[in-house]
């Protein structure tokens, strides 16, 4: 019997626009963690590493503490959402201040996966000498 679990990782206020993230998360969205791995290993955005970052934390959540197998992990849901907004100015003509906003995002990923079956101890054989018998 085997059971589907979720397990989640988050990162937030990372320092990229949610567009910009959106674009990479496009990419991998739906599909096992070995290939979007791979896939944001070999992604030439910027973007792309703090994905791959997450996408492995979360990995590491599912093997480490919740005892799912590695080679089945899907990324079940990836989401995007715009995090703080900083606001700065550039000096423009005149005096004058030009704003600007210094957007940043927030990632949720869920992975999901079989979970490993537990190990039963051996039973110990009635053959073995006893401590303490001669």
């Amino acid at each position: 019997m085997s059971d589907m679990h979720t397990v989640r990782a988050t990162s937030k206020g990372l320092d990229t626009t949610p567009r910009k993230l959106g674009l990479v998360a496009a990419l991998v969205r739906g599909r096992s963690v070995a290939d979007a791995m791979t896939i944001l290993q070999h992604t030439p955005k910027r973007a792309a590493k703090p994905l791959l970052k997450v996408i492995a934390a979360a990995k590491a959540n599912a093997v480490n503490n919740s005892r799912i197998k590695e080679e089945g992990l899907v990324i079940s849901q990836l989401q995007i959402t715009s995090g703080a907004r900083l606001k700065r100015f550039n000096p423009g003509a005149h005096g004058r201040a030009k704003p600007y906003m210094k957007k940043a995002s927030h990632v949720l990923i869920e992975v999901t996966g079989e979970v490993k079956p537990k190990k039963v101890a051996e039973a110990k054989t009635a053959d073995a000498p006893k401590k303490g018998a001669k």
